[in-house]
């Protein structure tokens, strides 16, 4: 039987990865509460203008965006969960 687990020390410069997997997660979530904002302000001036496009367009801007905070910030646990999967497998 094989039993082999993730090494955490086994390559020079993982805790560098580790930094820097977690400074782009931040960079992704400071881009989606960016978008989530013009997306909105978007969405109000189409309503408020009658512009029936731009209220659509900002509506599934704002979606957009809580789908993708939603995705930067649960990543690891995600991934966590599935391998938890594979490892039942």
């Amino acid at each position: 039987m094989i039993d082999i687990a993730p090494n955490g020390s086994g390559l020079p410069g993982i805790e560098q990865l580790r930094v820097i997997v977690g400074a782009v997660m931040t960079v992704g979530l400071i881009l989606a509460v960016l978008a989530l904002i013009i997306a909105a302000v978007a969405w109000g001036y189409g309503a408020n203008s009658s512009n029936p496009h731009l209220a659509s367009r900002g509506k599934l801007g704002v979606l957009v965006a809580c789908s993708a905070a939603v995705i930067c910030g649960a990543s690891v646990t995600l991934v966590n969960f599935f391998w938890g999967v594979g490892q039942s497998v």
